[in-house]
Formats: structure tokens, C-alpha cells, sequence
């Protein structure tokens, strides 16, 4: 065919009818060329045209849906870049232990679940934060060891970097004083050396290991409920922080079948079996009609703050003789990225501290040297304490700072405890990080956090919480523009996905994956924006979510 004929050809498919048109709408499509339109068409799954109400009637055939929202705003799919999917389908067939304000309230949650247990069952939990109660030392196994002697309990931390076992559970562990704590990790313990119930780290998978393992079909059910929830919230896309073989099966199972919602960037987990078999098997880009990547790792370098695990250069201020825990080695960490690297795959570690996160950046300084790639978009998941002089090397190795807006506004209230004020101030740097001319993918890290990626949206341009706390924000010359705040859950992790051409604005070409609200989150007072509901989530031109009218 001619250069004359492809180009009539391009322009006939161009003028095909749409199978959606979506008109009278505020629509920010978070792409430079056309901020704001009125209207898009949809063919095919993707977006085929951005622009004015006439341009979409264009495309309106015989069979053409028309989607008339009377004036709502409309964005792209939004994007978690940093969640555990099926944490959160445990999370939400487990006891919900977020938001608890006492340590008596998580054993009555507790209780009140055994009454339905089988006798031996383990009873999971998710969520508590000994940081929110009036006493803020880790708790004790004893009095969730009186209230229920006979069924083993795991209630996870809200961080996922801890957890607290009732006696029974030590038990079915075999875990006494005489316990050493594991390489990265350890055992809460009191005076006399016993252990106190509490796991940190590495210590909560020699518990873990005991607890049976999730059946198939468990596994999917949990991974149905956390897409439907995610779809919610206006999610079209997530990336999966660190999953196993077999919840990529599962996931490859839903997916063939037609009923996996979700666009995920899948992290795999770094464990050589793990690692061997899907570098054998490659790179997978968008399979099952754009449903699952997998072409990238999780490292894990360090615990958590709110544990005192994040590995700090410098003690705890309000633990003097605890600078928190390495959990992956530095050779680990190089030696997995420089395979990566050979292979095409992309590395994302987990690092929190700023010990953590100057060693990864350490690590990765070397691995690019050993093997240089010009776009490789390694990341640094959470990135939250950071030295001064760290800052600049991510631009300066091509590292992506993966982050969390709702950390930030979780965390403020104890961070100054744990840091002291002068480390506080590189704590959730993002102006700063931006200023290099990085991009942050923003994220919540459910079921860490809640899923809803609006408070995170909200976190970044106002740094307070949801009360509107503090006055001005917390370190206000850290905050991003709204602007910058709408690309970190759209544009940017597509980005760091690899994912620009395909998903991340609306632009003729890729999927129409979009979300309805019902006010303007671009326009409305800050302490609106978390008022704003979803009305309708789409993916490929198919709607995934539904509000019930009122």
C-alpha cells in the first residue's frame, strides 16, 4: 500500500463509528496536548477521540452508546502504584482491626470473632496501630492469651512489619525464651527474656510458617473481593507490591477467564524459585488483554517506622539503642539487580529508612556500572526518610521514588518522636524529590492504608488529613501542586510501569479505562475533595462500578 493509501486508510478507521460517546462532561485528561475536553469516544476498548461535544457526536453510528454525565468530571483510571491485592482480600475476610483506640478494643474484635470460629481455627486480624491508643508501647500477649486460650490468633500490625500472637500460637510455634531471633527480625521480649507476643519483621514469618496456607480456591475468592473493592474506589489499575506463584496462577486463572477487572502491574517476589521461573518464562507485557504485567521484582531492605524496623543511619530518637533492621543484604540486593538488569526485568525495592534507602541507592549505583542500561526506572518503594544529600541521586541514577501520600498523613503525628525534628524534615520529601525532576507515582499500600486513592491525592497537595490538620500542612513546603497530585495516581505510574503509551491519560489510542465523580476534585475547596464520591469506573470501555443512586 502507498504512504497515500495507509494514511486514507488510518483516517477511514478514525471515522468509524464509536461504541461509546461520553459528552457533556469536565474531563481532565491529565495529558499536556489537551488538558480539559468536553467529550470522548471510545472504540474498540480504547479512547479514539479527546475533544469538544461535536467532534464526538462524529463519531456517534446506529449502534453508538451515548453517556450523557451533565456536567461531572471525569479522570483517567486511577492508579495505585504501591498495593498488596490479595492482603487486601484477607484483609476483608479477616478481622478489621483499623481504627482500634485501645488495645481492650482489638481483644473484643477478636472475641467476637471466635464465637463463630471452629475449635483450633486461626484467627487472623489486620490493621491495629498501638501508635493511636493512649498507651503506645507494643502490647502484650497476656490479656489476648486470657480472653482466648484455644484458638490460635495472628493480628498483623498496620504496617504488615509486625504482629502480635496470642500464647497459643508461641505455642504451635514452638517459640520460648530459648528462641533466637531470625536474621531480620525479632522477638519482642520482657525482662525476663520471654517473648511478648509481638514479631517484628523476620520474626513473624517463624510464626507465619506454622498458619495453613490459603486453598485455591480461597485465593480467588480473596482476589475477586479485593478487585471489586478496588474497583470501588475508582481504581483501573494497581501494582502489586510482592506476589508469590501461586497468586499470579490465580491471578492467570481470572484473567483467562474473563473476570480479572483490573489492569496489574504485578512486583514478583525475590526468592530464587521464584526468580528463576519467570525469568525462564520472560517479560509479560500485558497479557490477557491488558490485564497482568509481570516484569518487574520486589526487594524488601528494611521494617517499617511505626515498628522501629526502618533502618535509620542514626538511633531512634525515642529508642536510643535502635537503628531498625536490614532485612535483604546489600550483595542481595546488587546480585538481584544485576540479573534483573541482564534480563529486562525492573527492580523495586522497599526501603524506608535512610540507612535503608542510601544503601539501596548504593547497591543500585553499583549494578548500573556492572551493567549499564539507559531505561531500566528502578525504583525505591516508600522512600520516606531521606538525607539531604540522597535526595539529588535519584535523578542522578534514574531511580523512581515510589510513594505514599496517606503514609504521610498517618505518620505525621509520632514521626517527630521517632526522628527528632531536624530528620523529620526529610521525611515524605516530595517537593524536594520533584525539584530534581523526578516523577512520584503516588499509592496507599493497602490494606496498609485505606484504599481509597483520593486521600492520598489529598495528602499530597495539602499534607494534612482528612480533619484538615495540621493548619497549612505538615512541613507545607514539601506539598505538590493539585495539578502534579492528579498525574502522581494517572500519568506518573504509568510511567513507572512502563505503561505511558498505553494507559495514564485519556489520548486517542489508549485504554479507555476512566473514572466518574461526582464533584470536581480539581476545582473544590481541599476539605471537599474527600467528600467526592465515585458514580461509574471503566475499564476498556466497560463498566466495572456502579453507584447506587440515592
Amino acid at each position: 500500500m502507498s504512504g497515500m493509501g495507509m494514511l486514507l486508510a488510518v483516517l477511514a478507521l478514525q471515522q468509524q463509528p464509536a461504541d461509546l460517546v461520553v459528552l457533556n462532561a469536565r474531563v481532565y485528561t491529565a495529558d499536556v496536548n489537551r488538558p480539559v475536553a468536553e467529550a470522548f469516544a471510545v472504540r474498540g476498548g480504547r479512547i479514539a477521540f479527546v475533544g469538544s461535544s461535536r467532534g464526538a457526536l462524529a463519531l456517534v453510528g446506529p449502534r453508538t452508546e451515548r453517556l450523557d454525565l451533565a456536567g461531572r468530571t471525569v479522570i483517567p483510571g486511577m492508579v495505585d502504584a504501591h498495593a498488596h491485592l490479595l492482603g487486601l482480600g484477607q484483609a476483608l475476610r479477616t478481622v478489621n482491626l483499623v481504627g482500634t483506640r485501645s488495645y481492650d478494643e482489638v481483644i473484643a474484635r477478636v472475641v467476637e470473632r471466635v464465637k463463630t470460629a471452629r475449635p483450633g481455627e486461626w484467627i487472623r486480624g489486620r490493621g491495629w496501630d498501638q501508635n493511636d491508643w493512649a498507651d503506645t508501647r507494643f502490647p502484650t500477649h497476656q490479656a489476648l492469651s486470657r480472653a482466648v486460650p484455644n484458638n490460635p490468633v495472628y493480628l498483623t500490625r498496620v504496617d504488615g512489619h509486625a504482629a502480635l500472637v496470642n500464647a497459643k500460637a508461641l505455642e504451635l510455634a514452638h517459640v520460648t525464651a530459648a528462641t533466637p531471633d531470625p536474621t531480620g527480625g525479632r522477638f519482642i521480649r520482657d525482662s525476663t527474656g520471654n517473648p511478648t507476643g509481638v514479631l517484628v519483621d523476620g520474626a513473624q514469618g517463624v510464626v507465619g510458617r506454622v498458619i495453613p496456607a490459603a486453598s485455591r480456591v480461597e485465593l480467588r475468592e480473596q482476589t475477586l473481593a479485593a478487585i471489586a473493592e478496588a474497583n470501588r474506589w475508582g481504581l483501573t489499575g494497581i501494582h502489586d507490591a510482592g506476589v508469590d506463584a501461586e497468586g499470579i496462577a490465580v491471578y492467570e486463572d481470572l484473567a483467562r477467564e474473563g473476570k480479572y477487572d483490573l489492569r496489574n502491574y504485578v512486583m514478583i517476589r525475590s526468592d530464587d524459585s521464584t526468580l528463576d521461573a519467570f525469568m525462564k518464562r520472560g517479560r509479560q507485557i500485558g497479557v490477557y488483554d491488558g490485564r497482568l504485567w509481570i516484569r518487574s521484582i520486589k526487594l524488601v531492605a528494611d521494617g517499617a517506622l511505626g515498628s522501629r524496623g526502618a533502618a535509620l543511619l542514626e538511633p531512634y530518637s525515642d529508642d536510643p539503642g535502635n537503628t531498625g533492621l536490614i532485612t535483604t543484604t546489600p550483595e542481595r540486593i546488587k546480585s538481584v539487580a544485576v540479573r534483573a538488569l541482564r534480563a529486562g526485568f525492573q527492580v523495586n525495592v522497599h526501603a524506608i529508612g535512610d540507612r535503608a534507602n542510601r544503601m539501596v541507592l548504593d547497591q543500585f549505583e553499583a549494578a548500573f556500572k556492572e551493567v549499564p542500561v539507559a531505561d531500566h526506572r528502578f525504583r525505591i518503594e516508600h522512600a520516606q526518610i531521606l538525607r539531604y544529600q540522597d535526595i539529588p541521586r535519584f535523578a542522578e541514577l534514574d531511580v523512581i521514588p515510589s510513594m505514599q501520600g496517606s503514609h504521610q498523613t498517618s505518620d505525621m503525628y509520632w514521626v517527630p518522636n521517632r526522628l527528632g525534628w531536624a530528620r523529620s524534615q526529610g521525611a515524605y520529601a516530595w517537593r524536594s524529590l520533584l525539584n530534581t525532576g523526578v516523577v512520584i507515582p503516588n499509592g496507599s499500600d493497602f490494606p496498609v492504608e485505606a484504599v481509597n486513592p483520593l486521600i492520598s491525592f489529598h495528602s499530597f497537595f495539602t499534607r494534612q488529613d482528612a480533619d484538615n490538620f495540621p493548619p497549612g500542612g505538615w512541613f507545607p513546603e514539601q506539598r505538590t501542586t493539585r495539578q502534579e497530585a492528579l498525574w502522581s495516581i494517572t500519568l506518573w505510574p504509568a510511567y513507572a510501569a512502563f505503561m505511558e503509551n498505553e494507559s495514564g491519560t485519556l489520548t486517542a489510542g489508549k485504554y479507555a479505562d476512566f473514572v466518574v465523580l461526582d464533584q470536581d476534585i480539581m476545582t473544590v475547596a481541599p476539605e471537599e475533595v474527600l467528600k467526592t464520591n465515585v458514580v461509574l469506573t471503566v475499564l476498556g470501555g466497560r463498566v466495572v462500578y456502579r453507584s447506587n443512586p440515592k
